[in-house]
């Protein structure tokens, strides 16, 4: 006899062995001759050594399964342990970035989030510009964290100036970091709906995701990254050109933004709107345009934008 204790390291345990352990049941009826006990974290297995390596085997398919899809089911385990290649359209579709924390596949799903995609599978530099509720930063985002799941990089490291902020930034009460979540707040949003609570505050906590306003890339190289600057309409000149030279081996870079939005002082002049003038014509370089088309908001956003369109016209 063998015994062999086995660390299952996964986003969500509760969610994993299901209603009852109900999922680890599902597993272990294919191992009837092993005796296995769950505590915590730790899965204890006693019996034939052969058939507790066998067990580790489909138990780690298993976690790899869960952690990719954010879901289980005893329909799934039945398949990975029969080595079942029979998975669904779904499952086979490479145009899935990830899934989201509900299991949910994400991926491009308007003309221009799906040439976003591409550009990001050419080029380590993009810019995507473009109205609110187009999705270019949450398709940023996806791409960054299946990047860092698929240990493409270490880390991701997420930015915005925080325009609104200026000088009383220091009068909010609070430390650092609840003075800026406001800014920073639909980032968290939009990491939260691809990585579960707890995993996502630990990612935080170990620094391997870092949420920070612009001012604090001074100084830094940044490499082995995914960074994303968004509503960088709100960088200046010399803050936009500091952003793109902290740029560091095997790193990507995404920089999004609505000039449409600019919340600059009248006599402060976008950096995104000299970025794109200066650095159009250069190869590795992609610049994305997105339009009302790719509106994914409710359908009266893509009206709105619409009418602001036309009354711009109308008074210019």
């Amino acid at each position: 006899m063998t015994e062999k204790s086995i660390l299952v390291e996964v986003s969500d345990l509760n969610k994993f062995y299901g209603v009852r352990e109900a999922n680890l049941e599902a597993l272990v009826r294919f191992f009837p001759r092993l005796k296995v006990i769950s505590r915590g974290d730790v899965i204890k297995v006693i019996g034939d050594s052969d058939e507790i390596k066998q067990f580790e085997e489909k138990l780690h398919a298993v976690i790899s399964h869960f952690e990719k899809y954010n879901r289980l089911c005893a329909n799934d385990i039945k398949q990975i342990v029969a080595n079942d290649d029979n998975l669904s359209d779904m499952e086979k579709d490479n145009t899935i970035l990830l899934y989201s924390v509900t299991g949910k596949p994400i991926k491009g799903k308007t003309k221009n989030q799906k040439v976003l995609i591409e550009q990001a599978m050419k080029n380590d530099l993009l810019f995507a510009i473009g109205p609110a509720g187009t999705g270019k930063t949450y398709t940023a985002i996806a791409l960054a964290v299946s990047a860092l799941k698929e240990m493409r990089v270490k880390k991701i490291i997420l930015s915005r100036p925080a325009v609104e902020a200026g000088e009383n930034l220091g009068f909010l009460p609070g430390d650092l970091r609840e003075k800026l979540d406001p800014y920073l707040q639909p980032l968290y949003d939009a990491l939260l709906d691809m990585i579960p609570h707890k995993k996502l505050e630990k990612y935080i906590e170990e620094k391997i995701i870092q949420i920070a306003p612009l001012a604090f890339m001074r100084g830094r190289t940044l490499s082995d990254s995914f960074v994303i600057l968004d509503e960088a309409q709100n960088a200046t000149y010399t803050q936009l050109k500091m952003f793109l030279t902290r740029m560091g081996e095997n790193s990507k870079f995404v920089v999004t933004g609505d000039l449409t939005q600019i919340d600059l002082p009248k006599n402060a002049k976008s950096g995104l709107v000299s970025a794109h003038q200066i650095l159009k014509d250069i190869d590795d370089i992609s610049f994305v345009q997105f339009d009302k088309s790719d509106i994914i908001r409710h359908k009266v956003v893509a009206k709105i934008v619409d009418a602001y369109e036309r009354n711009e016209k109308i008074n210019n």
